[in-house]
């Protein structure tokens, strides 16, 4: 097997459009970060004096955000996936909209091993 093929074996259409999303989540909201670092704008200021549409998006994706950290625990730790504090963690440095579809995308990746492994081997 070639050291690519050993790479990519295990990346299913399903992973790579979580991939997908987990780099389009990065993108988007580093874009915003980067103007209200450029601009200087108080981005905590800004966030939490707009009124209450800005605190119900924010609740909103504050629970989404905290269900999906409990999510990669259990099904991390169910898959035996390893490192699983480095997806909650970084979610703080960049943003849960990248770590969560990565997570998902390396969960599949996780699941198709798995699969691959249980199967009868044909010899």
């Amino acid at each position: 097997m070639t050291r690519l093929s050993t790479l990519t074996r295990h990346w299913t259409p399903r992973a790579i459009v979580f991939l997908v999303l987990a780099v389009i989540g990065l993108v988007g909201t580093w874009t915003y970060n980067v103007i209200a670092i450029i601009e200087r704008n108080d981005f905590l200021g800004d966030w939490f004096n707009n009124g209450p549409a800005v605190g119900s998006l924010t609740t909103d994706l504050l629970i989404m955000a905290v269900a999906g950290c409990a999510f990669i625990v259990i099904e991390g730790r169910r898959l035996g996936m390893k490192h699983l504090w480095a997806y909650i963690a970084f979610s703080g440095l960049t943003a849960i909209a990248f770590t969560f579809p990565l997570f998902l995308a390396n969960r599949e990746r996780a699941l198709k091993r798995q699969a691959e492994n249980m199967a009868p081997s044909v010899e």
